[in-house]
């Protein structure tokens, strides 16, 4: 079967609903953090504040959207902050789910922790947000990539190392 087209500008709607996915995992995760405290707060999202950082200074400054929308806008975003850098390196980058499990943490650790909220004191509104958190985290994320972003990705032509590492996964 062949792949669709790519884009060379993802439209606005389509940055809109991939971001939209990932404010709520971090406004939910950082709602069960206030039940721990401000503090538990704070930390979570200077937590998600490093790892976009570590994203825009890092690969996407390397990535073929640099300057340009892609279906997150982060290209478009590193440009406004970073030099280019080199896409070749983007392409020969080897990911292994050790590097990912950072970006997994944003919703686990705070799955967890509703957890252990329920654990302690049970909640239906906890239950909700923690089932919420799931959903999103692993099915909303998937959604995103597969139907929004990956599929017409440009750089899934010239070597994405996602693409490699999650590909790897499905062979027998």
């Amino acid at each position: 079967m062949q792949e669709p087209a790519c884009k060379e500008q993802y439209p606005i709607v389509t940055v809109i609903v991939s971001n939209l996915v990932s404010l709520l995992i971090y406004g939910i995760g950082a709602s069960i953090f206030f039940r721990f405290g401000i503090v538990w707060v704070v930390a979570y999202i200077m937590y998600i504040l490093l790892l976009e950082f570590r994203l825009i200074s890092g690969h996407c400054r390397d990535c073929y959207y640099y300057g340009k929308t892609c279906a997150f806008g982060k290209g478009r975003l590193s440009s406004l902050f970073f030099r280019k850098g080199d896409p070749e390196k983007f392409s020969a980058l080897k990911l292994t789910w050790r590097d990912i499990v950072p970006d997994f943490l944003a919703f686990i650790i705070p799955v967890l922790a509703g957890i252990l909220l329920l654990v302690q004191d049970f909640s239906l509104a906890i239950l909700l947000l923690v089932i919420a958190l799931l959903l999103l985290g692993f099915s909303g994320n998937a959604l995103v990539r597969e139907h929004l972003a990956c599929r017409y990705c440009r750089q899934r032509e010239k070597g994405c190392p996602a693409r490699q590492l999650f590909n790897q996964s499905k062979k027998p």
